[in-house]
């Protein structure tokens, strides 16, 4: 069983992918803000993180950018969702360590191809290197 940490503000687009998630398989842990994820990574162990990027407290990007540069949780894929399509919000997202870069609106269909693909790729890499 995999464990993905939803980072959203919007609690019923929140609760809507956990409802997604778990019909899928999945374990689900949520946070409102970047703040609440990483005081939940110190406790739970996460498998992948879909965080939006315009959150209070603090947002998805500095999140990234936190997660990428401790060697505990670097290895963890983020997906970014937001409504921000600009070409250069997409680039920052991807230089703060981004997997991947959704925009929404979305379908839940990629986003869950997505997250099937970085999982499976992590898995690999954690066989191979065992």
């Amino acid at each position: 069983m995999f464990n993905i940490l939803i980072v959203e503000d919007d609690k019923e687009l929140s609760q809507l992918f956990q409802k997604v998630l778990e019909k899928n398989g999945y374990q689900v842990k949520c946070a409102s803000d970047g703040m609440q994820a990483l005081e939940t990574l110190d406790t739970a162990y996460i498998d992948l993180i879909i965080s939006d990027i315009m959150m209070p407290v603090m947002d998805g990007i500095t999140l990234c950018r936190q997660l990428k540069e401790d060697v505990r949780t670097s290895h963890i894929p983020i997906i970014l969702l937001t409504a921000l399509t600009s070409p250069d919000k997409h680039l920052e997202g991807l230089e703060a360590g981004a997997d991947v870069y959704v925009a929404k609106p979305f379908s839940f269909k990629l986003l869950l191809a997505q997250v099937f693909r970085l999982i499976e790729q992590c898995e690999k890499l954690r066989k191979k290197f065992s």
